[in-house]
Parts: structure tokens; sequence; C-alpha cells
């Protein structure tokens, strides 16, 4: 078994700004999962519990929409 050698110097990322929107987009187009809980308790007696999941990605033509709306056609019926 070898020692550990003396611990490496943390690199630091080079200062970059980065727009919201630029960050929105590349987030979007892999798409992102937030899950959470919530829990409301009294006297350690877990009263309710919520668990929260949603998948947020952008619509494309490659990833269409599942809720695609239809427009009614024209000229189904005299009105």
């Amino acid at each position: 078994m070898t020692a550990p050698g003396p611990p490496r110097p943390v690199e630091n990322l080079p200062e970059r700004q980065v727009a919201l929107i630029d960050l929105l987009d590349r987030l979007l187009s892999g798409g992102v999962v937030v899950t959470g809980d919530v829990v409301l308790s009294i006297a350690d007696i877990d009263l309710v519990r919520i668990s929260l999941r949603a998948l947020i990605v952008s619509i494309t033509e490659q990833n269409p929409s599942p809720w695609a709306v239809t427009s009614p056609q024209r000229g189904g019926h005299d009105g």
C-alpha cells in the first residue's frame, strides 16, 4: 500500500461570464429533472408528504410535444 502524496493544488476555473439565457438554453436542450420532497409533521408524526418530480425539456422538431395542439378542420359542417 502506498502512502498518499501531498494534496494537489485546487485548479480554479477561468472566470467567465455566462448569460442566463445561454445557461437555460444549454440546460433545456439536454433536459432537466427537478425533484423534491415536502413533509409536514407535528411532534415527529408525519401528517402530509408531497413528492414532486418534474422533467423540463425544450420542444423541438426532433423532440415534439406530446400534447400537440391540432387545429379543427375547416368546412366540416355548414353553419
